[in-house]
């Protein structure tokens, strides 16, 4: 069974080779390789990806710029499966903490990332519709970490105000619609129809469906905060 000391020799092998000079056990410190003019490198050893880790490497970090996570490689079928799927998480986990990542495999000491600063990347898109999100959303109708359960968006609630329109009369007109329920996208809301909450009865006139009446009993509790003004309408 392979223990951590056995990634000893091939990490000092590899950071030999780019010309460092390297001691293990340095102050707590499994790996320490040093070189003129370069900055010193510390890597620590571990059989597994793990958060405990993870967290010496951030611990090494006060002692070091550039500090690497060395794992071993997996050695069975399943070990690889579960490894190829989640080698990206890991890589940019350790992109985002600023840590670089090494896989050692037999004698071979593989080079997966290199330590240097992140920035993450904004998404202008996704930064706008979130905020559009955030503030066309009435209310607070969702608890934070559901799962199973199918969100109440923005949208859900302006279908849910046509749908409660509707429901008091057989068919109306969009414009009817819209000015009732108090929602300018209605017309895309109605022709689109997601949820098959409504049926065209005629051109420009709908009805609510069966399933539009049920969707009305299943967020039953969502209804009376539909009654408030909505923060934006996007």
């Amino acid at each position: 069974m392979a223990k951590e000391s056995d990634l000893y020799a091939p990490v000092k092998a590899m950071l030999e080779g780019k010309g460092y000079q390297v001691k293990g056990e340095v102050n707590g410190c499994d790996v320490v390789a040093v070189k003129d003019g370069a900055p010193a490198v510390i890597v620590e050893l571990k059989l597994a990806f793990s958060l405990d880790l993870v967290l010496q490497g951030i611990q090494r970090q006060s002692l070091a710029d550039d500090v690497y996570l060395a794992i071993n490689a997996p050695d069975t079928p399943q070990k690889r499966k579960n490894w190829r799927s989640r080698q990206r998480g890991y890589v940019k986990l350790c992109r985002m903490l600023g840590l670089g990542l090494m896989l050692v495999q037999g004698s071979t000491t593989k080079i997966l990332l290199d330590p240097t600063p992140y920035v993450p990347r904004k998404n202008k898109r996704r930064q706008t519709r979130l905020m559009n999100e955030f503030m066309a959303r009435v209310g607070d109708p969702n608890m934070g970490g559901i799962n199973r359960t199918k969100i109440i968006t923005a949208y859900r609630q302006d279908a849910l105000r046509c749908a409660v329109v509707l429901a008091g009369c057989d068919s109306m007109k969009v414009a009817e619609i819209k000015a009732a329920a108090g929602v300018p996208k209605a017309a895309s809301i109605l022709q689109k129809n997601y949820y098959n909450w409504f049926a065209r009865t005629a051109r420009g006139i709908y009805c609510l469906t069966p399933t539009g009446q049920q969707g009305l009993k299943t967020y039953a509790e969502a209804l009376p905060a539909l009654n408030e003004n909505p923060a934006a309408q996007v």
